[in-house]
């Protein structure tokens, strides 16, 4: 549990820099966007790379990546009904919505409480993999389509060209292709390539969590922005649905028992990600929505993984 606590008091502390630099205007809304910028179009490609690149194949295509699939896409589709038809919210806040539901903090606090309460490390990339090749892409071609559609750039022909071609030209997913390519191949490019892109990669985390915390000083109040009803659910189906159904996948469909199991279950209660808030920021949709919504889980996750690894651990 100590690993748990670590790792929410790692993202808290640089959350409180970004927060206190703005308090002081040594950064302002803009500084936000712009860390978005390099966080979104350099830093996390070159985490990605590095991440996924020095995954083990095996572990990347596991059983645990059935699960994870199931409780993203479950947790997704039910954001989605209840964003359209309950809470009336355009397309693309619609889309940063579900992300904020089935987007799992994977990367600066799964790693801490993975390799502290779990032991390993590993067992996150079946998670990156779903995320970072199929829910990451997909939703951001969906934003760039209707980004087109609304400025008029293109018709229906030309819009499904784009959201079929986005995927390619997203940095981020071409740095987490790049990550897959050389786990599968297993060749690893010389030092002289690799150490630049480790440094940059090592500015993404920061990045994200010091523009989260200017957010936090330049916005409202977290809670305010938006709608509680909506947030609520929300924070239900990413902390509450998404575990359960990888849970029960994992248990009943793929027979895990063990650390296997509370492996898949701790992974799916994490947070939603700061990337969401990134996405957010960067298509200028959803941003309250995204920033509330990794506040609460972030805050509300600590019981809830807590009860979890005491459950099953």
């Amino acid at each position: 549990m100590a690993g748990v606590l670590s790792g929410f008091a790692t993202i808290a502390i640089i959350i409180a820099v970004g927060w206190v630099l703005a308090h002081t205007k040594v950064l302002d809304a803009r500084a936000q966007v712009v860390l978005a910028r390099l966080t979104f179009h350099a830093g996390t490609p070159a985490l990605m790379i590095t991440m996924i690149g020095s995954s083990d194949v095996h572990r990347l295509f596991s059983a645990n990546l059935i699960a994870s699939v199931t409780g993203v896409v479950v947790t997704a589709v039910l954001s989605v009904l209840a964003s359209r038809l309950a809470f009336r919210r355009d397309a693309r806040d619609t889309v940063i919505g579900a992300f904020c539901s089935s987007y799992v903090n994977a990367g600066n606090l799964g790693i801490p409480i993975a390799a502290y309460a779990i032991g390993d490390a590993a067992v996150l990339a079946p998670m990156l993999l779903v995320q970072i090749l199929v829910l990451q892409p997909g939703g951001l071609a969906i934003l760039d389509a209707l980004d087109g559609q609304q400025s008029g750039r293109f018709g229906a022909g030309m819009m499904i060209r784009s959201a079929l071609l986005r995927p390619i030209r997203n940095p981020i997913t071409i740095g987490a292709a790049i990550g897959v390519l050389l786990a599968v191949t297993g060749w690893q490019p010389p030092a002289v390539i690799m150490d630049p892109i480790g440094l940059i990669g090592g500015l993404a985390i920061p990045c994200m969590l010091i523009g989260y915390g200017v957010s936090l000083r330049t916005g409202p109040v977290p809670g305010r922005g938006e709608r509680p009803a909506q947030l609520a659910v929300i924070t239900a189906l990413k902390l509450v649905v998404q575990p359960l159904v990888a849970g029960l996948v994992a248990a009943l469909a793929l027979g895990l028992t063990g650390p296997a199991l509370l492996a898949v279950v701790i992974i799916a209660a994490l947070p939603t990600a700061q990337n969401v808030f990134v996405f957010a920021v960067r298509y200028d949709a959803g941003v309250v929505l995204a920033r509330d919504s990794v506040f609460l889980t972030t805050v509300l996750s600590v019981p809830v993984i807590l009860l979890i690894t005491a459950l099953l651990a």
